[in-house]
């Protein structure tokens, strides 16, 4: 099991923006999880720009990382009385990983209030056997790949189907309640917001693979290229409800959008992504 803080925390390396961070197999999901990988940018960024808050950040995950040292490269590129905006690059050894562009945020600015985002009506929490019951009663052999990436969350899935593959197409939405193992809030505000970001990424492949879950084996896998996020507040619940909708997949390509809620039905965060469709490896 992986610490979110510990795991994404990045060591600057001698120069003004440049950091060096190791990434952990405990976060792979056909490899290092994309929303963990550009959650290290976001700690890059956050550590060179020393703003109360991140506000975005627009990723293009550029390739598939191994579990080892990544180089991260931050630069400014425009600061005002309450924010600054900033590019990171990761790189290991010479192949790009992430270029990703992130503003930040101190308070005091200039404000609007208002919100029209109200959370889906779903089963409480309370209410839901968690993933880990619900794998556990699958005859062995039969289950959904054993990824190191879930044994991070505490996940209680909304409209788990039983017999897999289902006889037709699902609609293309997930929704779970989900909060991080073994610490599941961060005083750190850059690091809290990496939980809401990494939901966001993560769980547009499922919303899109639904809609062809009948297809026994699926003959494609689609991975995010790229991924934006917009941290709308923090939260001091460690319960989050997050969603994924993908309303397209076609030319290649595979869209989702979403969305994380607090338990006071609060929006806090909500980001799209992009999905390159590949060929599927025998076995899934």
């Amino acid at each position: 099991m992986g610490d979110l803080e510990v795991d994404t925390r990045v060591e600057p390396t001698g120069g003004d923006g440049r950091y060096r961070a190791e990434l952990s197999p405990d976060w792979a999901i056909w490899g290092p999880n994309g929303g963990y990988v550009v959650s290290v940018a976001l700690r890059a960024a956050g550590a060179t720009l020393g703003r109360a808050r991140p506000a975005s950040i627009v990723a293009h995950i550029l390739g598939v990382a191994a579990f080892d040292e990544v180089d991260l490269d931050v630069t400014v590129l425009r600061t005002s009385r309450f924010a600054s905006s900033a590019r990171v690059s990761m790189r290991q050894g010479d192949r790009p990983i992430v270029e990703a562009l992130v503003w930040a945020l101190d308070p005091g600015g200039a404000a609007l209030e208002h919100e029209a985002a109200p959370p889906p009506a779903v089963p409480a929490r309370e209410d839901l056997p968690s993933r880990a019951e619900r794998v556990a009663s699958i005859p062995e052999g039969e289950g959904p790949p054993p990824f190191a990436f879930f044994d991070n969350l505490d996940m209680h899935p909304i409209g788990w189907i039983e017999d897999w593959p289902p006889p037709g197409p699902l609609a293309p939405v997930t929704r779970s309640w989900l909060r991080f193992r073994p610490r599941s809030t961060f005083a750190d505000p850059w690091v809290d917001a990496c939980r809401l970001l990494i939901p966001l990424d993560t769980f547009g492949w499922p919303a899109a693979s639904g809609a062809h879950a009948h297809l026994d084996p699926l003959p494609v896998v689609a991975v995010t290229v790229d991924l934006s996020v917009r941290f709308h507040r923090t939260t001091d619940d460690e319960w989050l409800l997050s969603e994924a909708e993908s309303p397209i997949a076609t030319g290649g390509l595979a869209a989702a959008t979403g969305r994380v809620w607090d338990r006071a039905g609060r929006l806090v965060a909500s980001g799209e992504q992009t999905m390159l469709c590949r060929p599927a490896t025998p076995g899934g």
